[in-house]
């Protein structure tokens, strides 16, 4: 009988094992189960809080880009005013400054016409000064001529005078004797 007893023994315990086995396979599996739902809700969970926060990240960046795009368009609208009220100035500065210098072109052509009159008025008075100094000399020169034919005249008609009888005085009349 002792040799039952080593078939019985593992046989009962096997029976025992397997009731064991199969009981605590259920509830591991059940166990499993609820695990592998608890995951899976979890995931589904994550997953859906993902996606929102997903969602709103690329919300946010969309608003953030709209934003963006809209500062931006401000910004380059605002360059472009300031670029168009500059280009405005430059282009009135320039406006004004070719007027004035059209204005001085006018004025310098002015001045140098009254020039060339004036150089034509100097060079006239210049012949005139000229000419009224040849004719001071020519009337000195004349003088000088017209005091030198007076003085040869003069001369001449004194020595005529000194040679005619007339001039020389009667001899004086010889002492009287007395």
């Amino acid at each position: 009988m002792k040799k039952w007893f080593y078939l019985i023994a593992p046989a009962c315990m096997l029976v025992v094992f397997i009731f064991l086995y199969l009981g605590s396979t259920k509830k591991i599996a059940e166990r499993d189960r609820q695990i592998a739902e608890k995951a899976h809700a979890a995931k589904v969970a994550e997953d859906q809080r993902k996606a929102e926060i997903e969602e709103k990240a690329r919300l946010d960046a969309k608003r953030h880009a709209e934003e963006r795009a809209a500062e931006e368009a401000k910004k380059e609208k605002e360059r472009a005013e300031k670029w168009a009220a500059v280009g405005k100035d430059i282009q009135d500065q320039t406006d004004g400054y070719n007027k004035e210098a059209e204005n001085l072109s006018k004025t310098v052509a002015e001045l140098q016409q009254q020039l060339v009159q004036l150089r034509k008025s100097k060079e006239a008075a210049n012949l005139e000064y000229l000419a009224a100094i040849k004719q001071v000399e020519l009337a000195r020169v004349d003088k000088r001529t017209a005091e030198l034919d007076i003085q040869r005249m003069t001369d001449m008609i004194a020595k005529r005078a000194e040679q005619s009888a007339m001039a020389k005085p009667p001899a004086p009349p010889a002492p009287a004797k007395s």
